[in-house]
């Protein structure tokens, strides 16, 4: 794939002058969905951090592109204060998830907000609280316990206005007419970053920039999850393919609850 001139940009200082913020209630999206149609990342992140000076977090998986973002925010814009970042902690990540996690936060001092089901502390107490195997037996119960549940709590926790995922068009089928704004039910402003990125261009962008990443894609993986819930993907497959093998689940329900 040719080199995206776009990313040139990422070289160059970024100025963020005081503006006056805007009022997330106010915003007429189908207007900014507009302005930003061809928007790279860090022209729709500068936007973000100029307006939304308050109540702005990153959710992440620490995914490439998660990863991808995080630098954008850390290492090119670094804004004061630095915009939390919320990662769910289900107690069923890989280990080589975790790993990353605390690695990017060492290097990059992240604002890490972790959230995870109450009253457990691993796997073992999450089996005798909920049943072992819970995913097999009911996914949608297990991600409203790890996920859906937990994030709401982060959202309300930290007075959140507005949060960025790294979700892409590209993606899946279900992803294909992502918006680069929403909102979500609560009307939180929800920012997608990346949806004029492909596979290839967050890729490029973590190899250019020697961004570290999850050791699991060198492995066969695309998209990573829980453990018990994300296999390698064969040549062919849909990036997500790998997620809820053998069902039709496509999403663990975040995007759609919240």
């Amino acid at each position: 794939m040719p080199q995206n001139p776009a990313l040139n940009l990422l070289q160059m200082p970024i100025s963020l002058p005081s503006t006056k913020p805007t009022k997330i209630s106010q915003l007429d999206l189908e207007w900014l969905n507009r302005k930003f149609t061809t928007a790279e990342p860090i022209e729709i992140l500068t936007w973000c951090v100029q307006q939304i000076p308050t109540g702005l977090v990153q959710t992440s998986a620490f995914s490439v592109n998660g990863m991808a973002i995080t630098d954008l925010l850390y290492r090119q814009l670094r804004p004061i204060p630095p915009i939390p970042v919320i990662f769910l902690d289900t107690l069923h990540h890989f280990p080589e998830t975790l790993d990353l996690v605390a690695k990017a936060q060492a290097f990059y001092r992240l604002d890490l907000r972790i959230y995870q089901t109450p009253h457990v502390q691993n796997q073992a107490e999450f089996a005798d609280r909920y049943g072992a195997a819970l995913w097999v037996k009911d996914v949608q119960q297990f991600h409203q316990i790890t996920k859906i549940e937990p994030l709401q709590r982060a959202l309300r926790d930290l007075q959140v206005s507005a949060w960025i995922t790294g979700r892409r068009r590209d993606q899946s089928s279900t992803r294909s007419d992502l918006p680069v704004f929403e909102r979500d039910k609560q009307g939180r402003l929800k920012v997608n970053p990346l949806v004029n990125w492909t596979q290839k261009d967050s890729w490029r962008y973590v190899m250019e920039h020697g961004l570290m990443y999850n050791s699991l894609y060198d492995q066969g993986y695309a998209s990573i999850g829980d453990q018990p819930l994300t296999t390698p993907i064969a040549v062919g497959e849909e990036e997500r393919a790998g997620r809820w093998r053998g069902s039709q689940k496509t999403e663990c329900g975040i995007h759609l609850a919240i």
